[in-house]
């Protein structure tokens, strides 16, 4: 399992032209799931994506999305 982050203002996905979903501010994650890869490596991706240090509190310090 692997997974490209990225912040973004917004982004949305379509499929056949209609807009299927949409965000606002927030994090875009494209994950790469194989066959061999189990529910564990999905919970463990979570929550390592959940504590980077990326984005800025009121005071500029780094904080996560589980602060």
């Amino acid at each position: 399992m692997r997974a490209v982050i990225q912040r973004v203002t917004s982004s949305s996905v379509e499929v056949d032209g209609k807009r299927v979903g949409e965000i606002g501010a927030g994090l875009l994650v494209l994950l790469g799931v194989a066959r061999d890869d189990q529910p564990t490596d999905a919970d463990y991706l979570a929550d390592k994506i959940a504590q980077l240090r990326i984005f800025e509190d009121s005071e500029g310090q780094n904080e996560s999305l589980a602060s």
